[in-house]
Order: structure tokens, then sequence, then C-alpha cells
């Protein structure tokens, strides 16, 4: 019998060029063949190129309209992924509030944040976008008639007809404006006879006829004037920026309703020699900010808005009064004088009839189909009327 054998067996020895790599060759030489890669024109990640913008608006910077530009600001940030930044500066900052457009067209700022109606001086029929009662309308039915009905390609005609460098986004429908705030309340015309008075747009012939000495002043400067005697009354917005600019503090009595800026929007401005050289998809994600500034504006208005209302009572003791329904058809009235004295200019007229022929089936079919919220308001939060005792 054979005995059977066993053997270590010695593994072969692996020449240099066999053996494993270190784990610090592997990692410089994965560096190389990554540079490699690139010389010889593998894809490589870029890093986006970063646009910063500088913006002005017409607000001082404690009213929550520029709270609003830095809303739709920190929209187009957040939204471009950081690759355009808009910084947002208060009025006056570079520009007086009425210098925007001028500001902006030139390139002294990249875009800016406001109203059309402050431009009036420069063309009348920008007064449309804002000023008078929209035959109806309210500010989310002009915004309509804007992108749908033909009032975006008017306004770049009338812009281009002044020779405006700039790119606007009209957007934020703001509720009716209140008349405005007085010393005592307003019962009929003959109280604006001589009464220093402010307010912009078109409306300033409307108050005009009705005897009133008007100053147009930008939202900063109204309470100042009044404080010092320059102004006896005023309109500006809002509860809120009419709170935070301090009008509870020189006034206690504030009308309600009008026609005199019932359907208004903000606008943002771009210089469009700077707009047009942004790549297709920032200009995008810009039209799309606009819209969702728009919203959001609408929806935290309501919310702000309906609080400093409430606040302004009960802690001011302010006093709210609805315009009498008289006024409010002299206002009516009054514009179309206003507007009749505007027949020489072509523009106003497109415009204006534009916007009428559009209103005429938009405002029908919201009075036909929207049920008034009066009775429902008045059926859960209205005092309920004891029911009569028994004899």
């Amino acid at each position: 019998m054979h005995k059977k054998t066993t053997s270590k067996s010695k593994s072969p020895k692996l020449k240099n060029s066999q053996r494993p790599m270190s784990r610090r060759k592997f990692l410089t030489a994965t560096a190389a063949s990554v540079g490699g890669a690139a010389a010889i024109g593998f894809p490589m990640i870029a890093r986006a190129e970063i646009t910063s913008l500088r913006f002005q608006s017409t607000w001082p910077s404690k009213d929550i309209f520029h709270e609003y530009a830095l809303d739709f600001a920190k929209k187009v940030n957040d939204m471009t992924g950081g690759e355009l930044k808009i910084e947002v500066l208060p009025a006056g900052a570079v520009v007086p509030a009425f210098g925007l457009l001028d500001a902006v067209s030139k390139g002294t700022l990249d875009g800016g944040h406001g109203v059309l109606v402050y431009h009036y001086g420069k063309q009348n029929a920008l007064a449309l976008w804002g000023s008078g009662p929209a035959f109806g309308m309210d500010a989310n039915m002009l915004l309509a008639w804007h992108k749908y009905g033909g009032g975006k390609e008017l306004l770049a005609k009338l812009y281009k007809s002044i020779g405006a460098n700039v790119v606007s986004f009209p957007y934020g429908p703001m509720p009716t404006q209140p008349l405005g705030w007085f010393k005592k309340p307003i019962t009929k015309a003959a109280d604006f006879k001589g009464l220093k008075f402010r307010t912009v747009g078109i409306s300033i012939d409307v108050f005009t006829a009705l005897g009133a000495a008007v100053n147009a002043l930008p939202g900063g400067e109204i309470v100042p004037a009044m404080d010092r005697g320059l102004l006896d009354a005023a309109e500006f917005n809002n509860a809120s920026s009419d709170r935070l600019l301090g009008f509870p503090d020189v006034s206690k009595v504030c009308m309600l309703q009008s026609y005199h800026q019932n359907a208004e929007q903000f606008e943002v401005t771009f210089n469009k020699t700077k707009f047009d050289a942004l790549p297709a998809k920032i200009q995008a994600i810009i039209a799309n900010a606009v819209e969702a500034a728009s919203a959001d504006m609408s929806w935290k208005a309501i919310d702000r808005y309906s609080q400093d209302y409430i606040d302004m009572q009960t802690k001011q003791n302010v006093k709210f009064y609805k315009t009498p329904d008289a006024l409010l058809q002299m206002q009516l009235d009054g514009y179309d004088a206003a507007a009749a004295k505007r027949k020489d200019n072509a523009l106003f007229n497109e415009i204006a009839e534009s916007q009428k022929k559009f209103a005429e089936r938009a405002v029908r079919w919201d009075l036909d189909t929207n049920v008034g919220r009066r009775m429902a308001y008045n059926h859960y939060f209205a005092p309920k009327k004891a029911a009569p005792k028994k004899g």
C-alpha cells in the first residue's frame, strides 16, 4: 500500500504589473483618468453663472407693498436655484418713487416694483391700469383683460410710443381702495370744496372737478404732509398700508368704497436690454414667478388687511364709514367727463374701448353667476334678533 502524501502548494509570485493596486495609487490613477477624460472631450458638470439684478420699489421699507416686492424677488431667486438674484431696495434708495420708470428704462436700475399710474404724467392712458372705475371690473378682471383681452399688447405699444425701454409685468389684484382719510365724514360732494387732497392718475381730474385742491404724492410722503397741514385729506390704498404708514395718527375717519381706484394692480418692470439678454429658461421662470406672486399677494392681502381693519377700530379708535351712493355716482360721471377730455389721445381711446368690450361680458357674467356674500355673512355673524316674548 502506498501512503498518500500531501504537500503545501506554493502560490506563484506575481509580477509587479499583476499585483493589486494600493488605495493611494488607485485614487491617484482615478484622478488622472478623470483629467484625461476631460481632455479628450467627456462631458463635465459646470457651475451655473449667477446673474445679479438691482431693483427698487416705489414704497417705504415699512409698507406691506415693499414686502410684496421682496416676496416676488424671493420667488424668482428660489425658482432659478440662485442663477438669478434680485435685490430690492426701498423707494428713494436710488431714485424718487416717481422716477422709477426712467431709471429702469435707462438702466440706472435693472428693474422695479410699483404701479402703472405713477407714470401717468408720461402718457395719460397708463391711468387705465388702475385709476378709474374700469367699467365695473374688479382688479382680477382687469388682469384677465390684460392677459387674455389684449391689454398686454396695448401696454407694449404704449411703452414703445413713449420710448420706454422696459418689459412690464402687471400682477397682484388690489381690493377696492378707500375714498380716503378725512377730518370728518364726507356726506356730499360739497365737502370736497377747497379740500387739500392727495390722489393720483385720472382721479386727479375727478376730484379737481369736485372742487378739491389735488396734490399727487408718493405713498411715503402722504402722512408727513397731513401732519404738517399741507394736506387736509388723502387716499392711499388699504388697511395694512394705511396703518403702517401712520394714517390713524393723523386722522380717525376713513371713508370706504370708491370708484376712483376700484381696480388696480402692481407692476414689475425690467430694463428690456437686460431682460432680453437673459436665457429663455430664466425669462420663462420670471413670467411664472409673477403669476405665483400675484396669487400669493392676493391671499396675503386678505389675511393682513382684514386683521388691520379690525385692529384700527379696536386699538386706534378709527371710525369707518361707507361713501354715500350719490357721491359714488358723481365719481362715475366725473370719470366720464375726464375721459372725454382725452378724445385726442388715440391710445387712451383704443385701450378704453378694449377694456369696455371685455368688461361688458366679464362683469355681466360675474354679476349673474356669483352669489352675494352679505346674506351669508349676516346669517352666520350678524347679531340674532331675540324672539318676541309671549304674552
